[in-house]
């Protein structure tokens, strides 16, 4: 087993994001069942909250486009809406249990 030098956002659906992709058109639904989506970050962080406001913007887009290709449909990116649709939280410990390498585009 090796140890990744990465550290990551565990990044969970709240109700406001839920309720915005079952109201989107597509056939997607997710609940509060739904995993989190994990975002790798430097493993050397010490305080959270500088973590997520220099990474909420580009985490936020990433949830909202993989659902939706409508920028209008968007709700406001900022922090205040990033912290009312989702939770996050985080670690610094990262093991792969693979032999492989890491593929990364």
């Amino acid at each position: 087993m090796k140890i990744v030098n990465r550290g990551y956002l565990s990044v969970k659906a709240l109700q406001p994001f839920i309720e915005w992709v079952n109201g989107q058109e597509d056939e997607f639904i997710i609940d509060e069942q739904t995993e989190p989506n994990i975002y790798l970050i430097d493993e050397d962080f010490f305080d959270l909250e500088p973590v997520i406001k220099s990474n909420f913007k580009k985490i936020f887009l990433n949830e909202l486009q993989a659902i939706s290709e409508d920028e209008e449909s968007y709700p406001t990116i900022n922090m205040e809406n990033f912290e009312a649709w989702f939770s996050v939280e985080a670690g610094t410990s990262v093991f792969d249990c693979e032999k492989g390498g890491l593929n990364a585009d």
